[in-house]
């Protein structure tokens, strides 16, 4: 199951979205396969990455910068923003 699908499950990442207008189709989470990956996921149940969530709106992108609490036992991901920035479309 990918990332994005088990942030979505939790209220508080569609809320997140919702406050900046992102549509859920229009968030791409870099290096989702590296962090899923076989060679990385190894003997850990749960992983703690840094991530970068990129979002676009109509005004343009927006990242996020958090934390990404990953178990992989039973599937569940929460992501701790610390920060964001928007890059407007020229």
């Amino acid at each position: 199951m990918k990332i994005k699908e088990l942030l979505l499950n939790g209220k508080s990442f569609s809320e997140l979205l919702k406050q900046f207008s992102i549509d859920a189709a229009d968030v791409t989470i870099q290096d989702e396969e590296l962090i899923l990956s076989e060679q990385y996921l190894r003997h850990k149940e749960i992983v703690k990455e840094s991530i970068c969530i990129e979002g676009k709106n109509k005004d343009g992108i927006v990242n996020f910068f958090g934390t990404l609490h990953y178990n992989l036992l039973n599937k569940l991901a929460v992501f701790e923003m610390q920060g964001f920035e928007q890059v407007a479309l020229r």
